[in-house]
């Protein structure tokens, strides 16, 4: 709602008194404008100034890079077509192999026929050894035939060949040349019987290097 008021003036002119009556009308703030356009952007401020050095830290591990080749197959095989080999205590046979690292395990195998007969209990035991001794890498690598008490006219007929199978992994063997043996020995705690290896069949040992 608008507010009125009066002011007077006076003046003094001539030694007379002039007297004037003014008015005026007070009215009331408007509504708020609209928001304007938004003004365009400022100049680019200069750089600051660089910051202080950090602390030094700690000192870091050198890493090595290695590369290694590719794993290439290693393998042999040695084969006898009759070993017809009757003894109880001894090496039936050797083959001979070239370990490329020293890091890698050795896989053996034998293929061939094994017997054992006797008239009382015994055991007989076919094992690996490679360059004269037997793997501890971890443990042997060995095969036993066991045969029990009978009686003494049955055992001493039986006179079974089958063909069986030594194998196994042994670790910890150095790069190099390896003579790998195969062996045939007692049981321990146990009486020898008559043994015989690869009647009338092929024998075979087979060795391969394995990546650990």
């Amino acid at each position: 709602m608008p507010h009125f008021g009066v002011i007077f003036l006076l003046d003094r002119k001539d030694g007379n008194c002039n007297c004037t009556l003014l008015s005026f009308t007070c009215k009331l703030p408007g509504s708020p404008g609209r928001d304007g356009n938004p003004g365009i952007n400022g100049i680019p401020g200069t750089p600051g100034i660089p910051g202080r050095d950090g602390m030094k830290g700690e000192k870091g591990e050198c890493v090595t890079e290695r590369f290694e080749e590719p794993w290439r197959p290693n393998y042999k095989q040695c084969a006898w077509s009759s070993l017809n080999y009757g003894i109880d205590l001894g090496k039936i046979a050797e083959c001979t192999f070239t370990k490329m690292r020293s890091d890698s395990a050795l896989r053996v195998l034998f293929i061939g026929s094994l017997r054992l007969k006797c008239k009382t209990a015994c055991c007989q035991r076919w094992y690996f050894t490679f360059n004269g001794a037997e793997c501890t890498g971890p443990l042997p690598v060995e095969a036993i035939i066991y045969l029990d008490q009978g009686s003494p006219e049955l055992n001493s007929t039986i006179n079974i060949h089958r063909t069986s199978t030594v194998e196994g992994l042994c670790e910890g063997i150095p790069a190099g040349l390896v003579d790998v043996g195969i062996w045939v020995g007692t049981c321990a705690d146990y009486p020898r019987g008559d043994a015989s290896t690869g009647w009338n069949s092929v024998s075979r040992v087979i060795i391969e290097e394995l990546p650990k």
